[in-house]
């Protein structure tokens, strides 16, 4: 089912926690300016929802309904999370399918002890710590059959926002 127009943009962050997703989103869409949509899989699974993280979860479907809601409407998209491909899969492989629009797809390639970094910079900090990072590190892995662009860690959060303005916007 066609979503959006073809002036809208998707744009997809996914990698590990800690390593700038949220952040990047943030800031993109503050650099942007009206008309963009943010869709944070933590809001609605760990807020909106409370619910874990697990294969057949309402937050999926709720994530993609959001997506396609604001795109429908003339927002472009920012969605971003860890979102595992396994779990999330079939659901970006199908808001990419069905987007009119541009959509553009990173994925955040960060090592661990730069994740354990970043980490502790964040207010999260306090809330979940490296055991529980280990656990979710790795599990976001690679789409099949979309195109990922790589964020290297070497980039700062400003490098990245204008990178992401530069070839999306």
């Amino acid at each position: 089912m066609r979503t959006g127009d073809d002036g809208t943009r998707l744009v997809v962050l996914r990698g590990p926690s800690g390593s700038g997703k949220s952040s990047a989103a943030r800031e993109l869409r503050r650099r942007v300016g009206r008309g963009v949509a943010l869709v944070e899989q933590d809001y609605l699974r760990r807020i909106l929802l409370r619910e874990r993280d697990r294969p057949g979860g309402a937050n999926i479907e709720l994530i993609s309904n959001t997506a396609r809601f604001a795109l429908d409407r003339g927002f472009h998209v920012i969605l971003e999370g860890i979102m595992p491909a396994a779990r999330y899969g079939a659901m970006l492989r199908s808001l990419h399918d069905d987007h009119a629009g541009r959509s553009f797809f990173y994925y955040f390639d960060i090592s661990w002890s730069e994740t354990l970094r970043r980490h502790a910079t964040r207010p999260k900090s306090a809330e979940f710590g490296a055991a529980e990072m280990s656990e979710w590190f790795g599990q976001a892995g690679r789409l099949e059959l979309i195109e990922e662009r790589t964020v290297p860690e070497s980039l700062s959060l400003d490098e990245i926002v204008r990178r992401l303005q530069r070839e999306v916007f």
